[in-house]
Order: C-alpha cells, then sequence, then structure tokens
C-alpha cells in the first residue's frame, strides 16, 4: 500500500539517528535536513521553527507509542514537505501519554491546501497505529530502509 509520508520523503530527508533529547532539537534537526534537501529556502527556516513551534505550544504533537508529529501550514513552503527522524535515545515530546518519543515525523503543508494536510495527518496516525510498522522502523539499518518501508514496500 503506497503512503502520502513515503512519497514525501527522499533518503536525504530521513534522519536515522536524531542527537535531539528534546522536542525543540529534533524539529530543528528535521528543518536542517528539508533545507539541505532543497525543500524550504534556508531564509525561511526561522520562520519555519516559528510556525511549528506556535502550533507545537498550543497542543504537544506526541500522539503516543513513541510517535511525535509536529507540523504547520504555512505560506514559506508551496507544497508539501516532510522529514523523518528516529532516536536511539527517548526523546521528552511533551507527549499525549506523557510516555518519550522516539520517531518524528515533521509535515509541512501550504496554508492553502488543509485537504491535503487532513489526509496526510490521516494517513500518518494510521500507519503508526501498526506495532509492526513502528518495530520495522525502530529495527531498520539505514535510511534507505526507513524509507521503504515508509513507503509501504516492506514492513520487514
Amino acid at each position: 500500500m503506497k503512503t502520502i509520508l513515503g512519497n514525501l520523503l527522499c533518503e536525504s530527508q530521513i534522519i536515522p539517528d536524531l542527537r535531539a533529547t528534546n522536542r525543540w532539537e529534533a524539529i530543528d534537526e528535521l528543518i536542517t535536513s528539508l533545507v539541505g534537501a532543497g525543500r524550504v529556502k534556508a531564509e525561511d527556516r526561522d520562520a519555519i521553527m516559528g510556525a511549528v513551534r506556535k502550533r507545537e505550544m498550543s497542543m504537544s504533537t506526541g500522539i503516543g507509542h513513541g510517535i511525535g508529529v509536529p507540523h504547520a501550514a504555512t505560506e514559506l513552503v508551496h507544497e508539501p514537505a516532510a522529514a523523518f527522524g528516529r532516536s536511539s535515545g527517548k526523546i521528552n515530546f511533551d507527549s499525549l501519554d506523557g510516555g518519550p518519543v522516539n520517531l518524528v515525523i515533521l509535515f509541512l503543508v501550504p496554508r492553502s491546501q488543509l485537504q491535503q494536510h487532513l489526509h496526510t495527518m490521516s494517513d500518518i496516525a494510521k500507519m503508526f497505529r501498526s506495532v509492526d510498522i513502528r518495530k520495522a522502523l525502530e529495527e531498520a539499518p539505514d535510511a534507505a530502509a526507513i524509507l521503504k518501508i515508509l513507503r509501504g514496500s516492506s514492513t520487514a
């Protein structure tokens, strides 16, 4: 099954070893990967961080089961963009279930594409409900293997 998230990612937008110890550092690392991949302009970096921070402060996007999905709608992107990070440690994300996060999906969408935003968030929620997918992502050896899982090609 193809996934919306998998179609938004390439290997350079996947960080298999996040160094972050908190949600702000994780978000910063993921935005940096989007700048590096050319999906976000370097000069828009701080404003995008501000948009994600504002959304995150309204309610944590730590959705439980070790998953964080920081996201924002902004005019600073012209098409949806995503980055994925995995931490071998536990990141304090002020999650809804009180637990730490080790898988983080950053998602940015143009403000004009609310429907796309809702579809992608739904896709992410459905995918990460699967214990098998979460386990496969935690055990994947590298960005290429993570991308394959996120694109729905394999769950092992």
